[in-house]
């Protein structure tokens, strides 16, 4: 696989990555995002003309961030025939290059499960030289920009950040109407960009081209980075939780962890190549690290605001309903109205989900799944099987679904489950210490 060139139009915000896949008959693709310009409409689909941003200064950082999603967002091209070589187009330093790596076997390591193809985990990013570490360039001090993905976690950063006077820009990747409705409820203005894949890999998919999961996080947040630095602003202040490193099984001697990207361990690699190769001394961190699902639904009950908007469910997302926020029936909306329950009354919790599912029976197997009963832990942006035991634990009603776990879950996973560790934070964290004061004073 290859990166022929790529190319950015400062005047629409407009971004080109193209791509090629060599063999017999060789595969090229063009993937296009674009970025909200600096003093135009913050809706990227209504700044795709006109020269309001010619006269904006376009950083070098900004640039190199681009340089380093070129590489990054090929994951998705990658996937259609996983080739045994990838060749990155220039010279990167060595942090920039361990996480492209990083990217195409931790990141692509649930596509090399499901699609059996253990030579993905060892693959090399192959970079042609080494390059020089950028010159530092301080962005301390400046608003964050918020990642928004209509979810409780990104809701509780934002009301934690503005809490303590930052002032903080939510942002999006293609955002839909729930992160929309989520971003109008919080009052604050946003920012967007949009990614548009080329249409071919769809065709692709339909004629029955390799497929599956991707690192898509961190392709979004190095588009986050990349409209952070031009815009002026200061880190990218994600919500990834503890949880989010904790892999779902072991094949070929490699975790496979569906959240890799959003994993402490990815958040330092991309910290770091970020840094080295465009410079940016703070370019991001998880401001929930520390805190458990559980922990953060815990949080998330105190902002009412948000009931009539708020979804967590990957599934509603792609109903093209705006209306429909949780499908009711995946392991996201099993855990998130399990997580939720021990912190707010039934009344409350059935009208954000429109669905008592501890009323409904049919969810008993998916939740002995999220227990750790039944099979691995789901595919899925859940927490830990621990969190699931003690959020049951927390609850004394005689619900259906309620009862038929408690006797199942066994005696010896009732006693692993410590409330106090799910409900204390700790663990690495990236977080600068200015911020981990702002989050340990709002906890």
């Amino acid at each position: 696989m290859r990166f022929p060139s790529y190319a950015f139009d400062p005047a629409t915000g407009k971004a080109t990555f193209d791509y090629v896949l060599d063999g017999p008959t060789p595969l090229s693709f063009t993937e296009t995002i674009t970025f909200p310009v600096p003093g135009m409409p913050k809706n990227p689909e209504k700044s795709g003309g006109g020269g309001g941003g010619a006269g904006t200064p376009v950083p070098e950082a900004f640039y190199r961030v681009l340089e380093l999603l070129h590489v990054v967002a090929g994951v998705s091209y990658f996937k259609v025939g996983a080739p045994a070589r990838v060749v990155a187009p220039k010279a990167f330093p060595t942090a920039a290059a361990d996480y492209f790596s990083a990217i195409y076997t931790k990141g692509m390591a649930e596509y090399a499960y499901r699609n059996q193809l253990p030579h993905v985990l060892e693959l090399r990013v192959e970079v042609p030289g080494v390059g020089d570490d950028a010159a530092p360039v301080d962005n301390s001090g400046r608003r964050p920009l918020s990642a928004v993905g209509g979810g409780k976690d990104s809701i509780v950063t934002l009301e934690v950040l503005r809490a303590a006077g930052l002032d903080p820009v939510p942002f999006s990747v293609n955002p839909n109407a729930v992160i929309k409705n989520v971003n109008a409820a919080s009052g604050l203005e946003a920012l967007a960009a949009r990614r548009q894949l080329d249409p071919r890999l769809f065709e692709l998919n339909e004629a029955g081209a390799l497929n599956g999961h991707i690192p898509v996080t961190a392709i979004n947040s190095l588009i986050a980075i990349a409209t952070a630095v031009w815009h002026g602003l200061g880190p990218v202040v994600m919500s990834n939780e503890r949880s989010a490193s904790d892999p779902n099984l072991i094949w070929n001697g490699h975790e496979v962890n569906h959240q890799w990207s959003k994993g402490v361990e990815a958040e330092g690699l991309l910290r770091e190549a970020v840094t080295a190769h465009a410079g940016v001394t703070e370019p991001y961190f998880s401001l929930l690290r520390s805190l458990s699902e559980l922990h953060i639904a815990q949080l998330f009950a105190r902002y009412t605001a948000y009931d009539d908007v708020v979804t967590s469910c990957n599934k509603a997302f792609k109903l093209h309903d705006p209306t429909a926020r949780w499908c009711g029936d995946c392991p996201k909306c099993r855990f998130v109205f399990l997580a939720m329950a021990p912190a707010m009354d039934r009344a409350r919790l059935t009208k954000i989900f429109s669905h008592d599912l501890f009323a409904d029976e049919a969810q008993v197997p998916g939740y002995l799944e999220l227990l750790g009963i039944d099979a691995h832990k789901p595919f899925e942006c859940v927490g830990e099987v621990e969190e699931s035991v003690v959020a049951l634990s927390m609850l004394d009603d005689d619900a259906p679904v309620l009862v038929a776990l408690r006797k199942a879950v066994p005696a010896q996973a009732w006693a692993a489950a410590s409330r106090d560790m799910v409900m204390t934070p700790g663990g690495a964290t990236y977080v600068p210490a200015a911020y981990a004061k702002i989050l340990n004073d709002a906890l």
